[in-house]
């Protein structure tokens, strides 16, 4: 079966449609589930088609004319009821974010092939290799919040999830036979708590890339600008990235441009979008070079532990072992063990497994499978 094979499936365009299929739910013992947002295209993001697979039906739920999804909600949090993500991070956060939907018995088909030593852990990737499956991914940017959506985008919709509870049936029997479904699960059970970040009266420069290398001068100008930026995007009901890039905003707060000739050299910056902006965006200079010092915003600095010479030396250990581990696993290193949570053990030096058991970082998996190995690295090392 190729990409282009046509794949049933119900479209649920209103309420009594989405109770009839509620029913049906209720009684599966696993789902497949995806979805399909805007986030290219708009201000605010957000969902417009939630795909929903069981062993015998492949479900398409228009958000858009189904306003509300919240009656899906116990299903979502019940935990007699697996479902089956790919890369679930953003999707968890979404179904939060819009519809208050908090996801419980989780399986993650993207934890599971890293832990099964898989390098390429895309959906396609899987897919070809498992069921010799040409997924499209032509209409994964597509504008998802058109109506009607063609019938195209509706197929594309439906050619994954149909195979996502039998791909987490493979990869559930490899990770049995290895011994790490227990891992996975724990990862899948973290991932399910995640949250979209809803914080307020935030300085946009905290999150924007490269801001944490400038000095408080281009910093102020930095945040003037994308504070413009945000409310063009608000009002054009557009993402901020469609008014103006990310390298064209921090090249003006390097070069502050306080001249039309001066907006000509900063790359990205079409002679449209000057005449448009032009003015706006060097009053928006001048405010962050007129701001007084003592206004100056700082980036926060990040708190680096300087390490003793001895727990430098168990870091280095612990890395030698992680590589080693990785290649006998066939695994990514920091699958086995990151960075951070190198250095959390380094430092505190545990003596037994057991101690590891308050460590933030540190997961109950990998004290099963390697606290002997770490504190004897450890104690080999003081």
């Amino acid at each position: 079966m190729t990409a282009q094979t046509p794949v049933k499936y119900e479209l649920i365009k209103n309420h009594s449609e989405l109770r009839e299929i509620i029913t049906v739910l209720q009684n599966e013992p696993v789902i497949g589930v995806d979805l399909e947002a805007d986030s290219m295209f708009h201000y605010q993001e957000k969902i417009c088609l939630l795909q929903i697979a069981t062993h015998a039906l492949n479900i398409l739920i228009d958000p858009l004319s189904v306003e509300d999804l919240s009656p899906l909600a116990p299903i979502f949090a019940d935990a007699g009821v697996r479902k089956v993500f790919h890369g679930a991070d953003y999707d968890i956060r979404s179904l939060y974010r819009d519809v208050g939907i908090e996801v419980h018995s989780l399986f993650d088909t993207q934890i599971a092939a890293k832990f099964l030593g898989a390098r390429e852990t895309g959906l396609a990737v899987l897919l070809k290799k498992e069921f010799h499956v040409l997924s499209d991914k032509k209409y994964q940017k597509k504008d998802w919040s058109q109506r009607p959506l063609p019938s195209a985008m509706l197929q594309y919709a439906v050619q994954d999830i149909c195979y996502l509870i039998p791909l987490a049936d493979i990869l559930e029997r490899k990770l049995l036979k290895k011994r790490l479904l227990f891992c996975v699960e724990e990862e899948c059970e973290r991932l399910s708590r995640v949250r979209p970040d809803l914080s307020k009266n935030k300085s946009f420069f905290l999150s924007f890339k490269g801001a944490a290398k400038l000095g408080p001068r281009n910093l102020a100008i930095l945040e003037s600008i994308l504070c413009f930026r945000d409310q063009v995007a608000k009002r054009r009901n557009l993402p901020c990235y469609k008014v103006m890039g990310n390298k064209s905003v921090l090249e003006i707060a390097l070069k502050k441009p306080l001249a039309r000739t001066d907006l000509a050299e900063i790359n990205g910056l079409s002679p449209k979008l000057i005449d448009h902006m032009g003015k706006a965006i060097i009053k928006k200079v001048r405010e962050g070079l007129s701001l007084p010092e003592k206004m100056l915003p700082v980036y926060p600095e990040k708190i680096s532990q300087k390490l003793r010479p001895k727990e430098a030396s168990r870091v280095k250990a612990l890395k030698i072992w992680r590589e080693r581990l990785g290649c006998k696993w066939n695994v990514e290193p920091s699958l086995v063990c990151t960075n951070a949570q190198i250095q959390e053990i380094a430092v505190a030096n545990p003596e037994q497994p057991e101690n590891m058991e308050c460590f933030h970082n540190i997961r109950k998996w990998q004290i099963k499978l390697f606290g002997k190995d770490i504190c004897n690295i450890l104690q080999e090392t003081n």
